[in-house]
């Protein structure tokens, strides 16, 4: 999970020059929807999944973890591909 949101803000700083800082989930995933929609949806994802663990006594199933695993591995790609590019 924390690797996803890192490789946002890599996407964000290899596109725009610099990304979100806070605790503010909407924004941060607002300013990586202005590099890359796609991303977006998928940080978005991580996000939900994040204060659902964190912050609820409802455990997550296990499509909900299978699916932030999916969404980190397609945001560390899409990271790895934006540093490649700068």
């Amino acid at each position: 999970m924390h690797a996803g949101i890192a490789a946002s803000d890599v996407i964000c700083c290899a596109a725009l020059g610099h990304h979100a800082h806070g605790e503010n989930h909407t924004e941060a995933t607002a300013l990586l929807g202005k590099a890359d929609r796609e991303a977006a949806r998928h940080l978005a994802a991580l996000l939900k999944m994040k204060t659902k663990a964190g912050y609820s006594h409802t455990s997550a199933t296990i499509e909900e973890f299978k699916r932030a695993g999916r969404a980190a591995e397609t945001l560390v790609e899409k990271a790895r591909r934006a540093h490649a590019t700068t």
